[in-house]
């Protein structure tokens, strides 16, 4: 798969998973590298979201703090939270293997992180 593809796979699972927590989407973005890819309502309040693919052996839960940073200042000047979702992927039989369409696939998203700012 390329990284677009991995990439509309991870949005795909995020999206999903914030519709069922109630989130209303204001603007999608699944363009590579344009951040964020969600700006969302929710409880009144808005919310910007990052996701990212992440392959095997990599760890879905660490992320680029200095982007995080970049972006948490920008949504600070909206009044809104900002968040990280990281989506491991790799190849359900074998997660060694490259991932490819047609294989099927093992997904690790242990949902939003909320991005604090650093003192």
């Amino acid at each position: 798969m390329t990284e677009q593809e991995l990439h509309n796979l991870a949005m795909e699972v995020v999206g999903k998973r914030m519709e069922e927590e109630g989130f209303e989407f204001m603007t999608v973005n699944s363009e590579l590298k344009k951040d964020p890819q969600f700006v969302c309502l929710k409880d009144k309040k808005l919310h910007f979201v990052i996701v990212r693919s992440v392959s095997y052996p990599n760890n879905p839960l660490e992320y680029d703090k200095a982007l995080m940073e970049t972006v948490h200042s920008h949504a600070e000047k909206f009044e809104a939270t900002t968040y990280y979702a990281g989506v491991g992927l790799a190849h359900a039989d074998n997660y060694e293997l490259p991932l490819t369409k047609k294989d099927p696939y093992a997904i690790n998203f242990q949902g939003l992180q909320k991005i604090e700012p650093h003192a």
